[in-house]
């Protein structure tokens, strides 16, 4: 019988690794950094065309290689960071798998050209697909440059599972961020389609943190630093009222090298306890120093998740540092001495409370004997409302195919008053054929502004109402670019903006339907829906975008809407294609059929 295992090819077996290691555009970014970083340069040049999907090249003044390290280096296993096993447990470098060179020359064109600073001249190589097409010796300054061209050209399906630009071009810049924060000595730039994204002198941490996300992280920066016989780690936390709905801008560097870990991140969320709002998040960036043999940094080919021996020491020493730096700068929730506690606690309680009922919080509010005056004053309006100020006729029927469900409700009848009322500030109740009908404003609000949007984007129709006194916005280069990848688009909903300066935008004009949101409020919102949003598989960037300005501008706040626009708004969200549901899955409305209403009597 024939034997059936055998040995894979070099190519093979390369582009198996490359798989692991060289995922998007943005993986090649990061290994070319970091392999930069590694040969001690002062300055590296980043350049990318059509988001690295046409051309990465890195240039540094590092090093360099000879001849013979320069051809070794794409070779499978090759490194110039380990000698013996012990070195595994003793690593302070970016680079020491050997497999990244090797990996990126198996799914893209690769030249490299390098020099020695006692060499005369440098070298050249050129690989495809893992083989060596030339090598030749050229003139050149000290350094290395890595330039990759047609990333995954011989993996078209690879290609094909590339997202899309504005989503590509957040993964090189997020890679080059973390490098960058984490050796602030060293000078950076990078370079979009020609364009100047980024131009880094070495700096303090603190003043790179401001040239990477911009001006407004000046004021909220917290300094924590805290050092132990284990280990020690410093840096910046934000302010809590500057945290944002987007885990962005999270970092934790380990020996100089950018991890991910749940566990660390759940531990600077504990010491924020309290302080913030729901689902929001602070920013921070925390160097932590250990031992190397405290620290297994082999656990993942891309380098990115770590393994501590003693992970609940770590945890700890981190949330200290982090509560200890917001006690320092007097970052603490205050008590109100005004408000009553015991009717505060009973009012605040969740919808869905575990063994609290509804009618056990109600009963709770009113028993409250330290009800204020303007409470009270809310009991007395709300049983002044009498059910039997108006007559109730319910005739006619929403046609199904607007409904999408079974729902009736009257029509306009000459004569007839419809009893929509408010309740509370988040509902709006009206009776129909089957009883009573509740609707979620917010919802009905967000699935209404969706499809609006959504139609604006597809016919380039939005509206636009110009502002009195224009806007300017500073931006960070990160955000400047995601926004110049979709302004057809976001001018298509009814933004007019003009690029005033470097990475500023001056807005001219905001969508109609925008309310009374402040200009620069609302499109920085609409931002950071965008960077929410974007990691959604399931859905193209229109519906992302569309998505994104429905959720904002249903996100208004709270205040007691007239009747007719309740009407309004009911007419509209059952105009609406799919008016069930809002564009993140929630109901938009139900309806409490008329047995159910006798039944809680």
């Amino acid at each position: 019988m024939k034997d059936i295992i055998q040995l894979l090819p070099d190519n093979i077996a390369n582009q198996i690794a490359a798989g692991e290691v060289v995922q998007r555009p943005a993986s090649v970014v990061k290994e070319l950094m970091e392999n930069a970083i590694d040969a001690k340069s002062t300055e590296v040049q980043v350049i990318i065309k059509e988001v690295g999907k046409a051309l990465i090249q890195v240039i540094d003044n590092g090093e360099g290689m000879s001849e013979t390290d320069a051809r070794l280096s794409f070779e499978r296993h090759a490194t110039s960071k380990l000698r013996s096993v012990d070195d595994l447990f003793a690593i302070k470098t970016k680079g020491f798998r050997g497999e990244a060179l090797a990996s990126i020359a198996a799914i893209a064109q690769v030249e490299m050209k390098t020099k020695r600073k006692v060499d005369e001249l440098g070298h050249y190589l050129s690989i495809e697909g893992s083989e060596v097409k030339k090598q030749e010796l050229i003139s050149m300054p000290v350094g290395t440059s890595v330039t990759v061209r047609n990333i995954f050209f011989n993996i078209p399906a690879r290609r094909n599972f590339l997202k899309s630009n504005p989503v590509e071009m957040r993964h090189i810049l997020e890679e080059f961020q973390r490098v960058s924060i984490a050796h602030t000595d060293v000078s950076f730039s990078l370079f979009q389609n020609d364009l100047e994204v980024y131009q880094l002198p070495p700096a303090t941490l603190s003043r790179r943190i401001v040239q990477l996300f911009g001006k407004s992280h000046q004021q909220q920066l917290v300094s924590c630093s805290e050092e132990t016989t284990m280990m020690k780690i410093n840096g910046y936390i934000g302010k809590p009222e500057n945290a944002k709905k987007t885990r962005g801008e999270q970092y934790f560097f380990v020996n100089d090298r950018y991890i991910k870990n749940n566990y660390l991140n759940h531990a600077v969320m504990s010491a924020y306890e309290g302080l913030l709002p729901d689902r929001h998040y602070p920013f921070y960036t925390l160097f932590i120093e250990i031992d190397p043999k405290h620290v297994d940094v082999n656990v993942h080919p891309t380098k990115t998740e770590v393994k501590f021996e003693d992970e609940r020491t770590v945890y700890g020493i981190t949330r200290a540092a982090v509560k200890q730096a917001l006690g320092t700068h007097n970052i603490t929730p205050s008590l109100d001495f005004d408000s009553d506690v015991n009717f505060e606690a009973i009012i605040n309680l969740p919808k869905h409370s575990h063994g609290v009922t509804r009618q056990e919080r109600e009963y709770g509010q009113m028993k409250s004997p330290g009800l204020r005056q303007n409470q009270i004053e809310h009991w007395k309006k709300l049983y002044q409302t009498s059910l039997d100020e108006s007559k109730i006729e319910l005739e006619g029927e929403l046609p199904s195919r607007i409904m999408g469900s079974a729902v009736n409700r009257r029509e306009n009848v000459p004569g007839m008053q419809r009893n929509t009322m408010q309740v509370g500030q988040n509902y709006i109740v009206t009776p129909v054929k089957s009883g009573l009908m509740w609707v979620d404003y917010r919802a009905a609000s967000e699935r209404i502004l969706f499809e609006n949007y959504l139609r604006c984007l597809q016919q380039r129709s939005g509206a636009s109402q110009q502002l009195l006194f224009p806007q300017t916005i500073s931006m960070n280069p990160a955000d400047f670019a995601l926004v110049m990848e979709l302004e057809y688009d976001i001018k298509a909903l009814g933004f007019a903006f003009e690029q005033f300066g470097k990475s500023d935008l001056v807005i001219q004009g905001v969508p109609v339907d925008a309310g009374s949101w402040d200009a620069s409020f609302l499109f920085e919102g609409l931002l950071e829906q965008i960077k929410h949003f974007s990691s959604a598989p399931d859905s193209d960037h229109q519906e992302q975008l569309a998505r994104s300005m429905a959720k904002k501008v249903a996100s208004a706040p709270d205040r007691t809407l007239e009747s007719e626009e309740m009407e309004a708004l009911i007419d509209r969200l059952f105009g609406c294609a799919h008016p069930n549901y809002a564009p993140g899955g929630g109901r938009t409305h139900v309806v409490q059929e008329s047995d159910d209403i006798d039944n809680l009597f």
